[in-house]
């Protein structure tokens, strides 16, 4: 669109703001009539974008992927709904109670994180195929067509040297999400035990705690892994499975420092409370303080924290998987899988669904971080004690 295409819309938008401001304002009523021309231009302009999306889907031959987006946006939205509304009728009266005062993003996050659950647990059971077993011809297209140089017993065809595309997608659900879940949980055992000792024994080993958790955090997150990771490369040599217990190890370390601080913070502010003092002076051991006093009063922070850990977790190990230092082949991990297919890119213009073979991947991980972020803003706002 030239520059005089621009400003010609900008003008017919302008007014038609102002003429539906002034229309408003002869009906009488007090939300058209209190209101600005900032509100009404808003209005318009989502009227104009709805509109636009509405042709966009319809009549635009190249809007293809935005067609899937519409397509999955509304999938998602009708299937949360759903979810929410089983979850009223089934399970126990805390569920049911839930699912009532749940949104429906937070219905979406749960059925997310179910789904990639599930198939994570029974990839062996849902892959056609293995994956690192080489079942067929190098770069079958996707679409099972034989004409446009796809297979129908491929549907998302297959890599450079011939493994199923969907059954590596599969499996990698199981070793990305596994390795990030078991990940995250040994960062929040360190880091957590470490916090809630510092707080209750404080003194000179809060101080020396601190300090050396200030040191690791001066240094990037990413930085540091990748260079610790590099190291751990040279040593677990052609040892894949060495070199994942390596970046388990390392990652947990390094975010653990996160957890620490979070931790800290919490039980300090818990152990100058009275019931505290009193369990001292009644000589309880300091297990029963940090495990009956501090951590169940500690317990809604750091779930929501787990959350937003396991996010960080899993973006972490998929960004190093494509740098080439995290999760080794044969393992299936989103992260490489975005690396080596995302040479069909080029190939949009050809044949759209093979230019979305990467995208698949780095969807998959993207919904994933999206679905446990709106899980942990919901059990945020339950902490809070806010109310609608």
């Amino acid at each position: 669109m030239s520059w005089s295409g621009i400003f010609a819309a900008i003008v017919v938008l302008v007014l038609t703001a102002w003429a539906f401001r002034f229309a408003g304002r002869r009906t009488g009523r007090p939300y058209f009539r209190d209101m600005g021309f900032a509100s009404a231009l808003g209005w318009v302009l989502l009227v104009a974008l709805v509109a636009y999306a509405v042709y966009a889907f319809f009549f635009v031959d190249q809007a293809v992927f935005f067609r899937w987006l519409i397509i999955g946006v509304v999938i998602a939205a009708v299937s949360a709904f759903a979810f929410r509304l089983l979850g009223r009728h089934v399970g126990t009266a805390g569920s049911r109670k839930a699912f009532r005062h749940m949104p429906l993003t937070a219905s979406f996050g749960i059925l997310t994180i179910v789904v990639y659950a599930l198939v994570a647990i029974f990839a062996a059971w849902l892959a056609p195929y293995g994956q690192e077993a080489i079942v067929g011809n190098a770069n079958i297209l996707p679409g099972g067509n034989p004409a446009t140089g796809g297979d129908p017993a491929f549907p998302l065809g297959t890599d450079q040297i011939g493994r199923d595309l969907m059954s590596r997608l599969i499996y990698g659900a199981q070793n990305t999400v596994g390795i990030a879940f078991a990940t995250t949980c040994l960062a929040f055992l360190l880091g957590g035990t470490l916090g809630f000792l510092a707080a209750t024994v404080g003194g000179w080993l809060d101080q020396v705690i601190s300090r050396a958790v200030d040191v690791l955090m001066a240094i990037p997150s990413l930085i540091f892994a990748l260079l610790l990771m590099t190291i751990a490369l040279a040593w677990a040599g052609s040892s894949g499975g060495q070199l994942t217990l390596y970046m388990i190890v390392i990652i947990a370390v390094i975010d653990s420092t996160r957890v620490y601080r979070l931790a800290r913070a919490v039980a300090g502010n818990i152990v100058v409370m009275d019931y505290i003092e009193a369990a001292r002076l009644r000589g309880e051991r300091m297990g029963y303080l940090i495990f009956r006093e501090v951590l169940p009063n500690a317990t809604a922070p750091l779930l929501a924290e787990f959350g937003l850990r396991f996010c960080f977790v899993f973006l972490t190990i998929a960004s190093l998987s494509f740098l080439g230092v995290g999760i080794r082949p044969p393992l299936a991990d989103w992260g490489t899988m975005v690396r080596d297919l995302s040479q069909f890119i080029n190939f949009a213009g050809y044949s759209p669904l093979t230019a979305a073979l990467p995208l698949m991947a780095a969807g998959a991980i993207a919904l994933l971080t999206l679905a446990v972020n709106f899980l942990v803003d919901w059990m945020l706002h339950r902490s809070s004690g806010l109310k609608d």
